[in-house]
Protein backbone atom coordinates (compact mmCIF):
# COMPACT_ATOMS: atom_id res chain seq x y z
CA UNK A 1 0.00 0.00 0.00
CA UNK A 2 2.80 2.55 0.41
CA UNK A 3 4.45 1.72 -2.43
CA UNK A 4 1.22 2.45 -4.33
CA UNK A 5 0.87 5.75 -2.34
CA UNK A 6 4.36 7.02 -2.95
CA UNK A 7 3.69 5.94 -6.90
CA UNK A 8 0.30 8.07 -6.86
CA UNK A 9 2.44 11.04 -5.96
CA UNK A 10 3.13 13.86 -8.90
CA UNK A 11 7.20 13.09 -10.17
CA UNK A 12 8.94 17.02 -8.67
CA UNK A 13 6.09 17.40 -6.27
CA UNK A 14 8.44 19.10 -3.81
CA UNK A 15 8.66 21.79 -6.55
CA UNK A 16 5.87 23.19 -5.52
CA UNK A 17 6.71 24.80 -2.44
CA UNK A 18 9.42 27.08 -4.41
CA UNK A 19 8.76 30.54 -5.24
CA UNK A 20 10.05 32.92 -7.21
CA UNK A 21 10.24 36.39 -6.16
CA UNK A 22 8.65 39.09 -7.89
CA UNK A 23 11.61 41.04 -8.07
CA UNK A 24 13.30 38.18 -10.32
CA UNK A 25 12.05 38.85 -14.19
CA UNK A 26 11.01 35.31 -15.63
CA UNK A 27 10.29 36.70 -18.97
CA UNK A 28 11.90 39.53 -21.46
CA UNK A 29 14.14 39.60 -24.52
CA UNK A 30 17.78 38.42 -24.97
CA UNK A 31 19.15 41.96 -25.88
CA UNK A 32 21.38 44.36 -24.21
CA UNK A 33 19.87 47.28 -22.21
CA UNK A 34 20.61 50.56 -23.78
CA UNK A 35 21.16 52.75 -21.00
CA UNK A 36 23.53 50.42 -19.73
CA UNK A 37 25.82 50.60 -22.67
CA UNK A 38 28.31 52.96 -23.43
CA UNK A 39 28.58 55.76 -26.03
CA UNK A 40 31.47 53.69 -27.62
CA UNK A 41 30.15 50.36 -27.45
CA UNK A 42 26.68 51.08 -28.71
CA UNK A 43 27.57 49.94 -32.61
CA UNK A 44 29.43 46.61 -33.19
CA UNK A 45 32.54 46.48 -35.37
CA UNK A 46 30.99 43.57 -37.36
CA UNK A 47 29.06 45.62 -39.82
CA UNK A 48 31.98 47.88 -39.94
CA UNK A 49 34.00 48.71 -43.35
CA UNK A 50 37.06 47.14 -43.32
CA UNK A 51 38.60 50.57 -44.06
CA UNK A 52 37.53 51.88 -41.04
CA UNK A 53 38.99 48.80 -39.20
CA UNK A 54 42.43 49.04 -41.19
CA UNK A 55 42.84 52.55 -40.16
CA UNK A 56 41.16 52.51 -36.54
CA UNK A 57 44.13 49.50 -35.97
CA UNK A 58 46.77 52.10 -37.62
CA UNK A 59 46.44 54.78 -35.87
CA UNK A 60 46.87 52.21 -32.49
CA UNK A 61 49.98 51.41 -34.01
CA UNK A 62 50.55 55.30 -34.90
CA UNK A 63 50.36 56.24 -31.27
CA UNK A 64 52.56 53.27 -29.93
CA UNK A 65 55.32 54.36 -31.62
CA UNK A 66 54.73 57.55 -30.67
CA UNK A 67 54.72 56.45 -26.65
CA UNK A 68 57.69 54.96 -27.39
CA UNK A 69 59.61 57.82 -29.21
CA UNK A 70 58.48 59.82 -26.36
CA UNK A 71 58.40 57.79 -23.21
CA UNK A 72 56.84 58.56 -20.65
CA UNK A 73 54.57 57.27 -17.85
CA UNK A 74 51.52 55.25 -20.01
CA UNK A 75 50.06 52.12 -20.01
CA UNK A 76 48.83 52.19 -23.53
CA UNK A 77 51.26 50.00 -24.60
CA UNK A 78 50.36 48.01 -21.77
CA UNK A 79 46.57 48.10 -21.97
CA UNK A 80 45.80 47.88 -25.22
CA UNK A 81 48.74 45.44 -26.54
CA UNK A 82 48.75 44.34 -29.56
CA UNK A 83 51.61 42.54 -31.78
CA UNK A 84 50.79 44.24 -35.51
CA UNK A 85 53.20 46.56 -34.69
CA UNK A 86 56.96 44.27 -33.87
CA UNK A 87 55.46 42.29 -36.70
CA UNK A 88 56.01 45.14 -39.22
CA UNK A 89 58.97 46.37 -36.97
CA UNK A 90 60.75 42.68 -36.96
CA UNK A 91 59.43 42.28 -40.95
CA UNK A 92 61.26 45.97 -41.70
CA UNK A 93 64.34 44.96 -40.61
CA UNK A 94 64.98 41.81 -41.74
CA UNK A 95 63.99 43.28 -45.65
CA UNK A 96 66.86 46.21 -45.03
CA UNK A 97 69.25 43.65 -43.49
CA UNK A 98 68.18 41.54 -46.65
CA UNK A 99 69.45 43.98 -48.86
CA UNK A 100 72.91 43.43 -47.39
CA UNK A 101 73.27 40.52 -49.89
CA UNK A 102 71.35 41.10 -52.85
CA UNK A 103 73.69 39.72 -55.38
CA UNK A 104 73.43 36.38 -53.51
CA UNK A 105 70.59 34.53 -53.98
CA UNK A 106 71.52 31.99 -51.48
CA UNK A 107 72.46 34.35 -48.63
CA UNK A 108 69.36 36.54 -49.15
CA UNK A 109 66.85 33.91 -47.46
CA UNK A 110 68.97 32.75 -44.80
CA UNK A 111 69.32 36.05 -43.74
CA UNK A 112 65.93 36.92 -43.53
CA UNK A 113 64.89 34.12 -41.37
CA UNK A 114 68.13 34.49 -38.97
CA UNK A 115 66.93 37.94 -38.31
CA UNK A 116 63.34 37.37 -37.84
CA UNK A 117 64.13 34.49 -35.81
CA UNK A 118 66.51 36.25 -33.76
CA UNK A 119 64.43 38.66 -32.89
CA UNK A 120 61.18 37.05 -31.86
CA UNK A 121 62.94 33.99 -30.39
CA UNK A 122 65.17 36.84 -28.00
CA UNK A 123 61.74 38.57 -27.47
CA UNK A 124 60.38 35.10 -25.96
CA UNK A 125 63.22 34.46 -24.01
CA UNK A 126 63.49 37.74 -22.18
CA UNK A 127 59.74 37.57 -21.17
CA UNK A 128 60.01 34.13 -20.16
CA UNK A 129 62.96 35.63 -18.03
CA UNK A 130 60.67 38.47 -16.50
CA UNK A 131 58.03 36.25 -16.13
CA UNK A 132 60.42 33.36 -13.94
CA UNK A 133 61.66 36.73 -11.59
CA UNK A 134 58.06 37.14 -10.79
CA UNK A 135 56.83 39.74 -13.22
CA UNK A 136 53.54 41.07 -13.03
CA UNK A 137 52.47 41.25 -16.65
CA UNK A 138 51.33 39.04 -19.15
CA UNK A 139 53.67 37.35 -21.97
CA UNK A 140 51.77 39.30 -24.54
CA UNK A 141 51.79 42.54 -22.91
CA UNK A 142 55.69 42.09 -22.67
CA UNK A 143 56.31 40.91 -25.92
CA UNK A 144 54.54 44.18 -27.36
CA UNK A 145 56.47 46.19 -25.24
CA UNK A 146 59.52 44.40 -26.38
CA UNK A 147 58.82 44.90 -30.06
CA UNK A 148 57.29 47.80 -30.27
CA UNK A 149 61.05 49.65 -28.86
CA UNK A 150 62.82 48.31 -31.75
CA UNK A 151 61.70 51.12 -33.21
CA UNK A 152 64.91 53.36 -32.56
CA UNK A 153 66.94 50.43 -34.04
CA UNK A 154 64.65 50.40 -37.04
CA UNK A 155 65.57 54.36 -37.48
CA UNK A 156 69.04 53.50 -36.77
CA UNK A 157 69.10 50.87 -39.99
CA UNK A 158 67.61 53.57 -42.00
CA UNK A 159 69.79 55.91 -41.58
CA UNK A 160 72.78 53.87 -41.76
CA UNK A 161 71.47 52.64 -45.11
CA UNK A 162 70.92 56.49 -46.44
CA UNK A 163 74.31 56.86 -45.81
CA UNK A 164 75.73 54.20 -47.28
CA UNK A 165 73.84 54.64 -50.35
CA UNK A 166 75.00 57.89 -50.55
CA UNK A 167 78.48 56.33 -50.40
CA UNK A 168 79.74 56.93 -46.86
CA UNK A 169 81.69 54.48 -46.65
CA UNK A 170 84.66 55.41 -44.95
CA UNK A 171 86.13 56.24 -41.26
CA UNK A 172 83.96 59.02 -40.64
CA UNK A 173 81.15 56.94 -42.07
CA UNK A 174 81.70 54.53 -39.75
CA UNK A 175 81.99 56.45 -36.90
CA UNK A 176 78.75 58.76 -37.47
CA UNK A 177 76.37 55.35 -38.11
CA UNK A 178 77.99 54.22 -34.93
CA UNK A 179 77.21 56.91 -32.85
CA UNK A 180 73.52 56.78 -34.10
CA UNK A 181 73.06 53.27 -33.62
CA UNK A 182 74.16 53.79 -30.12
CA UNK A 183 71.74 56.71 -29.64
CA UNK A 184 68.94 54.46 -30.68
CA UNK A 185 70.11 51.38 -28.44
CA UNK A 186 70.13 53.74 -25.59
CA UNK A 187 66.98 54.91 -26.92
CA UNK A 188 65.54 51.50 -26.87
CA UNK A 189 66.59 50.35 -23.46
CA UNK A 190 65.26 53.35 -21.82
CA UNK A 191 61.81 52.95 -23.37
CA UNK A 192 61.70 48.97 -22.74
CA UNK A 193 62.36 49.54 -18.97
CA UNK A 194 60.98 52.61 -18.79
CA UNK A 195 57.47 50.49 -19.29
CA UNK A 196 58.91 47.13 -18.31
CA UNK A 197 60.21 48.16 -14.99
CA UNK A 198 58.34 48.58 -12.71
CA UNK A 199 56.88 44.76 -13.06
CA UNK A 200 59.78 43.52 -11.88
CA UNK A 201 59.95 43.50 -7.93
CA UNK A 202 62.31 45.67 -6.51
CA UNK A 203 65.30 43.65 -5.59
CA UNK A 204 65.03 41.63 -8.95
CA UNK A 205 64.98 44.84 -11.83
CA UNK A 206 68.76 44.61 -12.75
CA UNK A 207 68.06 40.59 -13.20
CA UNK A 208 65.79 41.55 -15.56
CA UNK A 209 67.05 44.39 -16.99
CA UNK A 210 70.20 42.56 -17.96
CA UNK A 211 68.23 40.28 -20.66
CA UNK A 212 66.87 43.29 -22.54
CA UNK A 213 70.22 44.81 -22.87
CA UNK A 214 71.78 41.76 -24.46
CA UNK A 215 68.40 41.51 -26.87
CA UNK A 216 68.90 44.99 -28.08
CA UNK A 217 72.77 45.00 -27.95
CA UNK A 218 72.43 41.89 -30.91
CA UNK A 219 69.70 43.76 -32.97
CA UNK A 220 72.17 46.87 -32.68
CA UNK A 221 75.45 44.90 -33.39
CA UNK A 222 73.45 43.28 -36.20
CA UNK A 223 72.91 46.36 -38.04
CA UNK A 224 76.40 47.94 -36.89
CA UNK A 225 78.11 45.24 -38.81
CA UNK A 226 76.05 44.43 -41.56
CA UNK A 227 76.18 47.92 -42.80
CA UNK A 228 79.73 48.16 -42.41
CA UNK A 229 79.81 45.25 -44.93
CA UNK A 230 78.66 47.27 -47.52
CA UNK A 231 82.22 48.32 -48.38
CA UNK A 232 83.01 48.77 -52.00
CA UNK A 233 82.99 45.27 -52.97
CA UNK A 234 85.55 44.66 -55.87
CA UNK A 235 83.90 44.07 -59.20
CA UNK A 236 83.30 40.59 -60.98
CA UNK A 237 84.62 40.45 -64.18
Amino acid sequence: MAEAEESSKPLFAGLSDVSISEDIPVEGEITVPVGTQSQDEDSSTLDEPVKETIMRDLKAIGKKFVHVMYPRKSSALLRDWDLWGPLILCVTLALMLQGESADSKEEGAPQFAEVFVIIWFGAVIVTLNSKLLGGTISFFQSLCVLGYCILPLTVALLVCRLMMLHGDSGLVGFIVRLVVVTAMFAWSMFASTAFLADSQPPNRKALAVYPIFLFYFVISWMILTFTAGTKEKPGKN
